[in-house]
């Protein structure tokens, strides 16, 4: 079958687009189907976005294209280096059927510096936000209107040059994958059981844990399977052996009797732009926020103590997550009451409201996708 293909004007960024339509595109009865029980990452739209990046070339050739396999050399680099980073973030239907998306210029930003932190080429915020708009224009109908989901946008950038040499590449591509997402937690949002890894760490100092990287993610595997072994749902990860960093992708936050929210700070962590939302509205309720080391020695005496009286995780996914019970080899961490997950809960409700257009978005965080 032959393809139309369709050359966009010029942006605002400045991009001439190549639109290629999917001429096996998913027929509305089709997509309908999915979308009544899309899971998390099972299935994805009919298009994606690419733009090519050379050292010669710079940012080039944006394109929207049919969803599908991505050819590469046996000897891309990203293969045998690891050099990749990625995003994540979500597109919202509102009630009147608009779509928007939340804090996209965050995403842009910290892809840069994750980028940056892997010697990969920064991609201009104003074409990663194009390049969110371009897809949502042609795959807008993808959007789900059922409560508590979404559509789960997939940025990343990676090295694509063929050589084998340890040099950041000279050809790198950066693409844009969408997929409907159900909602997150069926039959109600339950506290998550967390595993202490005291045997692997996470990221080390002067390492990659700031940065939104594959490799992340690959090292968390092995202790997250210890954690599914030890009956939980989650593990925690340590700094130095003894301070708190964050979940295999989630962080986590502390709430001590007086509401004061705590949060690990490290070089080793990612900055949470949901964990950054959740601190921004429990500060507007006049809830005091401490971002700084903790020590697993402090969440073990002040549960015990009472002065801290519950925990949270929070990430893109799950939104909020509370923490009913930290398990290590030698210690247990419990947190009976119910003032720290309905604080969680609360907030939640607050942030995912405040998404989804329910609550006003006092702080200017949503964008139009579709105008």
């Amino acid at each position: 079958m032959a393809i139309d293909l369709q050359l966009q004007a010029p942006t605002t960024a400045g991009l001439t687009w190549a639109v290629t339509p999917n001429p096996e595109a998913k027929s509305e009865a089709e997509r309908d189907e999915i979308l009544a029980a899309p899971g998390f990452g099972k299935h994805f739209t009919d298009h994606m976005v690419d733009i090519c990046w050379s050292e010669k070339g710079g940012w080039h050739r944006p394109r929207v294209s049919p969803y599908g396999p991505i050819q590469l050399d046996p000897a891309a680099a990203v293969l045998h280096y690891g050099q990749e980073v990625f995003e994540g973030l979500k597109a919202y239907r509102h009630a009147d059927g608009s779509i928007w998306t939340f804090r996209p210029y965050e995403n842009a930003a910290r892809i840069q510096r994750s980028a940056y932190r892997m010697a990969l080429p920064e991609l201009p915020v104003d074409y990663f936000i194009d390049s969110l708009r371009q897809l949502i224009a042609v795959d807008g109908g993808w959007v789900p209107s059922a409560p508590e989901t979404s559509l789960y946008l997939r940025p990343f950038l990676f090295a694509k040059e063929a050589f084998l040499g340890v040099r950041p590449a000279a050809k790198v591509a950066y693409y844009l994958i969408a997929s409907p997402a159900g909602a997150y937690f069926h039959g109600g949002i339950a506290p998550v059981s967390i595993w202490l890894s005291t045997t692997w760490s996470r990221a080390g100092k002067g390492g990659t844990g700031a940065a939104k990287t594959g490799g992340n993610y690959a090292s968390s595997l092995l202790p997250q399977s210890e954690a599914y072994a030890k009956g939980c749902d989650q593990v925690l990860f340590l700094d130095e052996g003894k301070y708190l960093e964050e979940l295999g992708g989630m962080n986590v936050i502390l709430v001590k009797k007086d509401g004061t929210l705590v949060t690990p700070e490290s070089d080793s962590i990612l900055e949470g732009i949901t964990r950054d939302s959740i601190l921004t509205l429990a500060k507007d309720r006049g809830h005091d926020v401490e971002h700084r080391k903790v020590t697993i020695d402090e969440w073990r005496e002040g549960a015990a103590s009472g002065d801290i009286v519950g925990a949270f995780a929070c990430g893109t996914a799950a939104v909020v997550t509370p923490i009913g019970r930290l398990l290590a080899e030698d210690f247990e961490i419990v947190h009976h009451g119910d003032a720290a997950a309905e604080l969680a809960l609360s907030l939640r409700e607050e942030l995912t409201g405040i998404q989804y257009g329910r609550v006003e978005d006092r702080h200017g965080w949503l964008l139009r996708l579709d105008a």
